[in-house]
């Protein structure tokens, strides 16, 4: 069985993995989540939430148990977990990406909304950037329609309250990475379908150009551990012993 490291997206916490996390456990995996810096109940100040410190903080949990594990990111934990497996590749067994972002070298996560795939985004058409170092935030109403159009009124209800404003420089740093060392971990993408935060299209488009050993589509929202539970819990156990 697997040793999963869950890293979450902007505006989350660890709670964001909270549906899935027993359903793995049942299926004999052993289970690892986190605050990423400024997220959840993180209390790391503005000026030093950084792509690097997310990286860091990736690391040092990878870096807490000799085996490797299965390093899953969500949303903008694909570009953490990118740039973790770059600086801990020995740590990494392999690299799942659900609804994730996946730069090359040099790109940052804006860099890749900003490709045509991307037009339609609608975090991109909704976010409000504000403050000296900059905050991301969304409405509660812009944050329904964009990332849980899936979801039931209960489940977006309890998610609203949870979350957090995002700091700007995890989304325009660059990685910095050697991609032909990192092609070396086998990498899988759960892919959604119904997903307006990141367009299919710009999905398939960077699937297309990093290469995945497997790819698994689900007819989810931009929220697939709440709109189709049991389907990625499926998925990630699939993907993680392939």
């Amino acid at each position: 069985m697997a040793r999963f490291v869950l890293v979450h997206g902007a505006f989350g916490g660890a709670w964001t993995w909270e549906p899935i996390v027993a359903a793995l456990e049942a299926r004999g995996h052993t289970v690892e989540t986190l605050d990423l810096p400024g997220g959840g109940e993180d209390g790391t100040p503005l000026a030093e939430i950084t792509l690097a410190a997310c990286a860091d903080r990736v690391c040092a949990v990878l870096q807490q148990r000799p085996d490797p594990a299965v390093l899953v990111g969500y949303s903008m934990g694909g570009v953490v977990v990118t740039q973790a497996a770059a600086n801990c590749p020995e740590r990494v067994a392999s690299l799942i990406f659900v609804a994730a972002f996946m730069p090359a070298n040099g790109q940052s996560l804006l860099d890749l909304t900003h490709l045509p795939e991307g037009e339609g985004d609608m975090i991109q058409a909704n976010i409000v950037v504000e403050g000296d170092p900059p905050m991301a935030s969304l409405s509660g109403e812009a944050t329904a329609a964009a990332i849980y159009n899936c979801c039931t009124p209960e489940q977006i209800e309890r998610s609203l309250p949870r979350r957090r404003p995002q700091a700007v420089a995890a989304f325009a740093t660059p990685v910095e990475i050697d991609d032909a060392a990192l092609a070396s971990i086998p990498r899988s993408y759960v892919l959604t379908e119904q997903d307006r935060c990141i367009p299919p299209a710009l999905q398939r488009r960077m699937i297309a150009e990093h290469p995945c050993i497997s790819v698994v589509e689900l007819d989810a929202d931009h929220a697939p551990f709440l709109s189709r539970t049991v389907e990625l819990v499926a998925a990630l156990d699939e993907l993680a012993l392939a």
